[in-house]
Formats: C-alpha cells, structure tokens, sequence
C-alpha cells in the first residue's frame, strides 16, 4: 500500500487534545489514480474514503512505498470545515456554482463546506438534497454537504420534508436568508429537526423591525442617509427561540451572530444548559459599520456591520467559548449586482479564501486565542454541529482510520488579499488590499492534493484524484 508521509509539523489535533511535533501518515488502500472526480458516488460520504489516516506522531521506520513532505514550520491539522456557505447552485450560477465555489474552498484550505438551502429552487425537498449530492459528486473539489430548507421554499408557511432530506444526507436545516418568523411554525419545526438528531441553524432576523433596513442602526447610517437595522431585531429572535426549545430540546444555533446583546443571551443559555451553539463570522470580528462610508457596497451584509462594542463582544464571545464555531458565510455576488446603489445592491460577501488569515488577525494576533483554539473552531466543532466527526469518516480530526482530509498551514505566510486572484467566481470583499498572516499552503481532501503552493507533492501524489 502506498503512502504519503506530512513529515515535520506542528500537528494541531483539538479532538484528540494533541499539539505536538512529528508526522501524519495517509495511506493508499488501492491506486487512487484511477478516481477522477472528488467524490465517488456513493453520493455523500466522499472523495477518496479508501484513503486513511494510518499514523499521527513520532516518525515511523521507513516504509517501501512512501512519499515524504518536509512541512517544518507549519501546522498539520485536520482539513478546515465551514458549515455555513452558499453556493448558489441551482439558479445564481453566475454567482458560483459547487464546482467553484468548491475551488475556492481548497484555496483557503477548507476540506468540507455545507451549503445553504436558499437556492432557485430552495433545498426543501429529498429530491433537492439529492441534486446537491450528484453534483457534489460530479464537480465538487471538496466535500459539499446540503442544508436543508426548514419551511417549504423557505417562506415559512409550511414544514419541508424534514425527515425524508435528513435521510436522503442533509446535515443540518435553516431558512437561512429568512427567519422562520412564526412561533408557531418555528415550534413546529424543532420538534421535527429534533426527531433526526440535526441542527436547526437559525437566521436571526425579526422581520416587522427590519424592513427596508439596509446597515446598522446608528450615526453611520443616519449620515448616510440609510434605514437603520436595529440590534434588537437579532436578538428577539434568538430569545424567542430559546424559549421556544425549553421543551423540545432540539439542537439550535445561531447563524452570523453579530450584537454584544446576542453574544449575552447566548451565553447564559449556554449556563443555564440549553443545547445552543453559535457562530462568528470573519467580518464581525473586524469590521464596524463605519465600512459602508461611501455607500460601499461591499461592506453591505447581513446581518450588517456593527458598532465597536458589538465587534469586542463578539471577540469575547470567542475567549470564553460562548461561540464555538467560525464560519465563513461566503454570500458571492457579480459584480454587476454589487454596483447597484447601496439600497438596491445584495447583502453578502465571499469568504472562503480569506477567513483563516482573517481569524488570524482578529483572534490570533490580538491574543484572544491561540492556535489550538482556533483550529478546534474551525475543524470539529463544526463537524459535530453537522454530525460529521462520525458517519465514517471522522471529519474534523486525525483519528487513526478517519478520511485522510488534512490541512498544512504557513502561520507566518505574509500576503495581501487580491480579489482578482481568488479561485472562485465572485469579488466581493471588503478586504481588498488588507495585508494579512498566515495560509493554507496545502490542502488534502480525500488523500488528494487539491492545493499545493510549495510544489512539496511528487507526481504520483498530486494526480492521485486529479479532476
């Protein structure tokens, strides 16, 4: 059996407590050259499964058929996870598709990525998951799991095939983009999404106090001239929700939590131990709404940009593990659409190639966190808020046996962020120019080398599962 032996790095496993120096080994069960496509169709569980992780520690005696990567002075982890992106397909394929958006998930060193339900048509059906699944197979760079709609077409009217698109591999649910905004509707679908063990991932948005706002309520928009988004209209969502779920117990997270009075009630139902998780995004961490000066549309998200206060909440939030997951919510748009006036131009920016060295510099370099921290929020909390640490694979750790998904980090890469340079479709950044630390310089999905920017993998390793 062939290998291929990570030799010399820092290795950052948080699910197995490690944070040491040595080597990961991955082993070839048959010729992988054969396997073209990312994934094999057995239509979720992914590319390459015949490719393991055999080894995680101190040097092994050498071995007749192996292939060594010298990584000294970067950090071996389990491949990045995001579990909150959007891929635009089917319907905005201008935007991004699975094939791209994809790419450019390897290209910030992300391994697996879930995709969001607010798609034309919505993710709301059986036969939506397994469209997703198909094309994930066909196209996907990475591993792609489907988010399925809570509500059918997202509207909030009625419960979508919660059980059946759970069975058919959804791995989480949402009207993400939309609030379910009914209590009664919102009652309804936890009691379903609790019956398959899932997460209900909430977009916390209160509709009637929301209309028409397009930033942040404050004295950026009032100069602006802009309707103002108040930050109660986040968190009468998520206290509405908690109180909703004391009964039924299902799994609830916050998406893109954004307020210093969100991260608050987050925390104390956490105290108090309610099964409640949430996520921070690259943006809230560093941006205020002082970034939409101008009428710039690329600071145009939601939920918006907020004040300084909120920014240092969130960051808390993180140190003392309120929030427990970083995700990108990589929204791309055209640049057409983005020009429109600042009322009339989409929320949303990309972020799947710029959020590590993003988190880098809010958590990292400001000392909030450290690397082991930062990698436990990027890698397995979000593959057991998506049920991935098992199903076979082990996503999100080292596990000897799990899926050989890894990701090889430069922490002291210095680069500056060009939109132009990036591997999916879309430009939306508000980060152009941003001079930042730390990459992914290797990203291996499968036992694949889908990214190799030091030119470390020999032949037989990068065609491994060429596409």
């Amino acid at each position: 059996m062939r290998r291929l032996v990570i030799s010399n790095g820092r290795i950052i496993d948080p699910a197995n407590e490690i944070d040491s120096f040595g080597d990961v080994v991955i082993e070839y069960a048959h010729d992988e050259s054969s396997n073209r496509g990312v994934h094999r169709h057995d239509e979720q569980r992914g590319p390459g499964t015949s490719a393991r992780i055999v080894h995680v520690g101190q040097p092994l005696p050498p071995h007749e058929d192996e292939e060594i990567i010298d990584v000294s002075g970067c950090i071996v982890c389990p491949g990045l996870i995001d579990p909150h992106v959007h891929l635009r397909e089917p319907g905005a394929e201008d935007a991004e598709t699975i094939s791209s958006g994809s790419a450019a998930a390897v290209d910030g060193g992300f391994t697996t990525v879930c995709c969001m339900p607010n798609t034309r048509p919505a993710l709301d059906s059986r036969t939506m998951i397994e469209f997703i699944n198909r094309q994930a197979a066909l196209h996907g760079r990475c591993r792609v799991f489907p988010i399925g709609a809570a509500t059918v077409g997202r509207e909030g009217k009625d419960i979508a095939e919660i059980r059946l698109m759970a069975r058919a591999g959804a791995v989480g649910f949402s009207d993400d983009g939309e609030v379910v905004e009914s209590a009664a509707m919102m009652r309804r679908a936890l009691a379903q999404i609790r019956l398959t063990g899932l997460a209900m991932m909430q977009h916390c948005q209160e509709p009637t106090l929301t209309r028409g706002a397009v930033m942040n309520s404050g004295p950026t928009a009032t100069r602006l001239g802009l309707v103002g988004w108040p930050a109660v209209a986040e968190e009468l969502i998520i206290e509405r929700d908690i109180r909703l779920n004391r009964d039924t117990g299902c799994r609830y997270h916050v998406q893109h939590i954004s307020t210093a009075g969100a991260v608050a009630i987050v925390r104390r139902a956490r105290a108090e131990g309610q099964p409640v998780t949430a996520e921070a995004s690259p943006h809230h961490l560093l941006l205020t709404d002082e970034a939409c000066d101008g009428y710039n549309t690329m600071a145009k998200m939601n939920p918006p940009l907020r004040g300084p206060a909120d920014v240092e909440a969130v960051r808390q939030g993180v140190a003392d593990g309120t929030i427990t997951i970083l995700a990108t919510d990589h929204a791309p748009h055209t640049a057409e659409r983005k020009a429109l006036p600042f009322d009339k131009a989409p929320f949303g920016i990309v972020g799947l190639e710029t959020a590590l060295a993003l988190y880098v510099k809010a958590l990292v370099e400001t000392h909030i966190i450290g690397w082991p921290r930062l990698i436990e929020l990027m890698t397995i909390n979000p593959a057991r808020l998506c049920n991935l640490d098992g199903a076979g694979l082990g996503l999100g750790t080292l596990n000897i046996g799990a899926a050989a998904d890894v990701t090889v980090i430069d922490p002291e890469a210095a680069w500056t962020i060009r939109a132009a340079e990036f591997a999916g479709k879309s430009r939306n950044t508000p980060f152009e120019g941003w001079q930042v630390r730390g990459r992914a310089v290797m990203t291996i999905v499968g036992g694949r080398v889908a990214l190799d920017r030091r030119g470390w993998a020999v032949p037989s390793t990068a065609a491994a599962g060429r596409t």
